[in-house]
C-alpha cells in the first residue's frame, strides 16, 4: 500500500458521507487502489481499509444519530440495500435505515464481490454486489 492508496481510502470516505458518490463508484475506487476489503462500524463512526500485504488505514465517518435497533431485521436491511441500489436514499440515509434495522456493522468483501451486515447479537444478511452470484 502507498501513500496515494490511503489517500484514496479517506476520499471515498468523505464521497460517501458527502452522498457524491454511489456504492459502485466507490468500490471502484477502492478496487483500483488495491483495498482488498473495508469494515464500516456505524457505533464508533469508522471504516478500516485493509490491503493485501496487511496494511491499514481507519478513517472517521459522520456518526448516524439514533443507536443501532436492538433486534436485527434482514428484511429491512435488504429494504435499505434496495432503497440505496434505486438510488432513493444516500449514504447517510442508508446508515439511518441500517441503524434502524439493527445493523451495527458491515464488511464489504471487494473481491468476494459481497457484503455482510450484522447486528448486536451476529445475527447477519450477506448481500451480494449487483450481477454477482453466489460461489457454488
Amino acid at each position: 500500500m502507498n501513500v496515494n492508496a490511503k489517500a484514496v481510502a479517506h476520499e471515498c470516505s468523505a464521497l460517501s458521507d458527502e452522498g457524491s458518490a454511489s456504492f459502485a463508484e466507490i468500490v471502484g475506487r477502492l478496487g483500483a487502489a488495491q483495498v482488498e476489503r473495508y469494515h464500516a462500524d456505524l457505533t464508533r463512526a469508522e471504516k478500516t481499509y485493509y490491503w493485501p500485504d496487511g496494511a491499514s488505514e481507519q478513517v472517521p465517518n459522520a456518526p448516524i444519530a439514533e443507536a443501532p435497533a436492538a433486534r436485527f431485521s434482514p428484511e429491512s436491511m435488504k429494504a435499505a440495500v434496495r432503497a440505496a441500489q434505486a438510488g432513493t436514499v444516500r449514504y447517510k440515509e442508508f446508515c439511518a435505515l441500517a441503524a434502524a434495522s439493527g445493523c451495527v456493522g458491515y464488511d464489504v468483501f471487494i473481491a468476494g464481490k459481497r457484503v455482510v451486515y450484522y447486528g448486536r447479537t451476529g445475527d447477519s444478511h450477506v448481500e451480494w454486489f449487483p450481477g454477482a452470484q453466489p460461489s457454488p
